[in-house]
C-alpha cells in the first residue's frame, strides 16, 4: 500500500527492519522524530503564519535574522538560516524585488554584501512576528510548561554540541 505512513505505522516498519541490527534505537528515535518534526513544522507555518504573506520558511528565516541583527553580511544570514549561499542569493533577489530588504557592498570589501531590511521589511516583521508566535504557542500546547521548556533545552544542548564541532 502506498502513500504517506504515520508516524506509529513508521516506527513500527523500522523496528521490524532493525530488529537484527545493534543499534541505538532511542538515540536513532530522537533524530528521527526533530528532522520529522521540523518537516511537519515547516509545512504548518507556511499554510498558517506565512501564507497570507506569500512567505517560504525560507524566506521568513532570512527576513528574521536580517531583522534581529539591522545589517548582516549575506555569508552570516546564509550561515545563520542553514541554506546556501545560492539559495540565499535567490531568496534575497526575490525580497528585495518585493521591498523588503536590501542590498549594498560592505564599504571596506567590494566582494561582501550586507543585507538590511526596508522600512517595508521592518513593518512586516513587527506585524507578523505575534502572529507566528501565536502559531508557536498553539504548536506547542500539547506540552506542558516543563515539557517546552525541556524540549528547547534539550534541542539547544544538541545545537550547541554541533556548533562546537564546526
Amino acid at each position: 500500500m502506498a502513500g504517506q505512513r504515520t508516524l506509529t505505522e513508521t516506527e513500527r516498519a523500522i523496528s521490524e527492519r532493525l530488529s537484527a541490527i545493534p543499534i541505538d534505537t532511542e538515540a536513532m528515535a530522537a533524530v528521527s522524530n526533530v528532522y520529522r518534526a521540523a518537516s511537519a513544522l515547516r509545512g504548518h507555518f507556511e499554510r498558517t503564519a506565512l501564507a497570507p504573506h506569500d512567505l517560504t520558511w525560507t524566506a521568513w528565516v532570512v527576513l528574521w535574522v536580517v531583522w534581529i541583527w539591522d545589517e548582516i553580511e549575506a555569508r552570516h544570514v546564509a550561515a545563520e538560516a542553514g541554506i546556501s549561499k545560492g539559495t540565499l542569493t535567490g531568496v534575497a533577489t526575490t525580497m528585495e524585488n518585493r521591498g523588503l530588504l536590501v542590498r549594498r557592498t560592505h564599504p571596506q570589501d567590494g566582494r561582501r554584501v550586507l543585507l538590511s531590511l526596508t522600512p517595508k521589511g521592518r513593518r512586516l516583521m513587527k506585524s507578523l512576528f505575534p502572529k507566528f508566535n501565536a502559531e508557536e504557542k498553539a504548536v506547542t500546547a500539547p506540552l506542558t510548561a516543563q515539557e517546552t521548556r525541556a524540549l528547547s533545552s534539550a534541542l539547544r544542548k544538541i545545537v550547541m554540541a554541533l556548533e562546537s564541532e564546526a
